[in-house]
């Protein structure tokens, strides 16, 4: 009888990553893997689209089809990238065994960017050459992303998500730990889903490979808004990752001011003077000599404000952040939690923002939701216009009640599903839950109301904030229940008293059972 054939078993993304680092274990440094393997998916990423847009314009023209194949117009009236027949996927498979792929892949992203204002500075420059890895490593690398589908799922963040599978596990072979890391996903999305951006512009000071943005804009196309209501502005500090930034945001056809090129957000701030009306961040946690003891010590940014300390760059972030809100601006950003209480400079500046009335609202977040660190951090928010006041949201209008003389504080560490066996991650049912707590909190409401929860939320006044010291850690104001004080002090003992006792004829019948086995095998043991 013939044998079946086996069903071939299909690659997990993951999987594919995996084989594609081990083609240059012993090759390249470890820092190298995520931006080859990067470079290439994003080669096989525009490349699929570049032939699901031709697909497309062959079968709108049938017969005729040919002659509007090789129109550029055609590729970029939907956000495509037309590519040269050198610079498409199909042909470096083609060539991946000759001498000189390598030259050929640097030509293929050269191409792409001088065909492509949208990639100016994106892509990297003659890098293939210059690494010299090996024709026969290189072919399998090819090979490996060969498997991976980058467009069976329109709405997944591939590069961003790729970028943070090999910063996860190579964080410790470079040497990171600096919090220079892509934001897990359900963070982003919980951002959005509570500062809703839904119109204007919105900034991001530490923007990574772009994942807050990427997020953002799938938030008001979820909402059925308008992505042209949306401006993107944003920086970068490192070379590599803005790089990244620019690629993750032109794949996607988001139009971005970057900045001119990679800068320190806080020696070189490229949106000077600058107002926008939502600024979602993950800036680096705990970012230590982030300026001299001298340095910066007038900048306009901390005007009003103790001028940070250089040892630990929280609040520097904070500040630079309400320096750039407008009038009736939101933040939504993930610092460590050590930024919620202490003394010092620190805790002034706290009492400051806490006394101008623009922490809205504190969520601590469980451990094990990023890939790099496990300490926990917390979600803020804050608001420059906590005012009772209308605002338009899509087609109604939202009657927020005046909240300046509270804030909401959030527990959010038992909740949360498991991801990938050893993370953490929000269930868009969680994102659900948890915005909509906020949202009844914030608003005029006569269904529903706002209601104080033990170990979730808790609305404190800014007395009660004082009256314990200016901490905005969240288990200082939200009920813990002593589930002890429930317990019938007679009823447990008596079952323990019954559990014990069955313990101990147990033990009894154990012990009877050994010595008869001694006193069989002729060795008796007399107590």
């Amino acid at each position: 009888m013939a044998k079946k054939p086996t069903k071939s078993k299909v690659k997990s993304f993951e999987e594919s990553l995996w084989d594609s680092a081990n083609k240059l274990r012993g090759s390249v440094e470890p820092s190298e893997y995520k931006h080859i393997v990067l470079s290439l998916i994003f080669l096989k990423f525009v490349s699929d689209t570049f032939e699901a847009q031709r697909t497309k314009i062959a079968e709108k023209h049938g017969a005729n089809a040919e002659k509007f194949l090789e129109i550029e117009a055609f590729y970029h009236q939907d956000n495509v990238f037309y590519l040269t027949e050198e610079s498409r996927w199909s042909y470096l498979i083609a060539n991946a065994k000759q001498e000189d792929i390598a030259l050929k892949i640097d030509t293929a992203l050269h191409n792409i960017e001088k065909k492509n204002k949208a990639l100016q500075g994106a892509l990297p420059d003659n890098y293939f050459s210059r690494i010299d890895l090996e024709v026969s490593k290189l072919a399998a690398l090819l090979d490996e992303i060969n498997n991976i589908q980058t467009i069976s799922n329109q709405h997944e963040d591939v590069v961003g998500r790729v970028y943070e599978y090999f910063l996860g596990n190579f964080a410790l072979a470079e040497g990171k730990g600096k919090g220079e890391f892509y934001t897990p996903k359900s963070i982003v999305k919980l951002i959005a889903s509570m500062i809703e951006p839904y119109k204007g512009r919105v900034y991001d000071p530490a923007c990574g490979s772009g994942g807050m943005f990427v997020q953002s804009l799938k938030f008001v196309e979820n909402h059925k808004g308008n992505r042209k209501d949306i401006s993107i502005f944003g920086q970068e500090q490192t070379t590599a990752t803005y790089k990244l930034a620019k690629m993750n945001l032109a794949i996607r056809g988001i139009s971005a001011d970057l900045g001119a090129a990679a800068r320190d957000t806080f020696a070189k701030d490229q949106h000077p003077d600058q107002k926008f009306d939502f600024i979602m961040a993950n800036p680096p946690f705990n970012q230590k000599d982030w300026r001299g003891a001298d340095e910066l010590t007038k900048d306009p940014r901390w005007d009003g404000y103790e001028v940070p300390p250089t040892g630990n760059a929280n609040y520097g972030w904070i500040l630079h952040m309400v320096s750039k809100l407008s009038q009736n601006g939101v933040a939504g950003f993930i610092l460590a939690n050590g930024a919620l209480s202490g003394d010092g400079t620190e805790k002034e500046i706290r009492k400051k923002l806490i006394e101008n009335k623009l922490v809205e609202a504190i969520a601590v977040l469980p451990m094990r939701m990023f890939y790099t660190t496990d300490i926990s951090v917390s979600l803020w928010i804050l608001n420059r216009n906590k005012k009772e006041r209308s605002v338009p949201h899509g087609d109604l209008t939202r009657e927020y009640r005046d909240r300046e003389d509270e804030v909401l504080f959030m527990d959010l560490r038992k909740i949360g599903e498991s991801f990938e066996k050893k993370f953490i991650q929000f269930s868009d049912e969680h994102i659900e839950q948890i915005s909509e707590t906020f949202h009844t909190w914030q608003q005029k409401l006569f269904e529903v109301e706002y209601q104080d929860i033990p170990e979730y939320c808790y609305s404190a006044s800014l007395q009660e904030i004082a009256s314990k010291d200016y901490s905005l850690v969240p288990s200082k104001y939200i009920e813990f229940v002593n589930r002890d004080e429930n317990i019938d002090f007679d009823e447990k003992m008596l079952a323990l008293r019954s559990d014990f006792a069955e313990l101990l004829k147990a033990e009894e019948k154990s012990k009877q059972d050994l010595l008869n086995v001694f006193k069989e095998l002729g060795y008796e043991i007399k107590l």
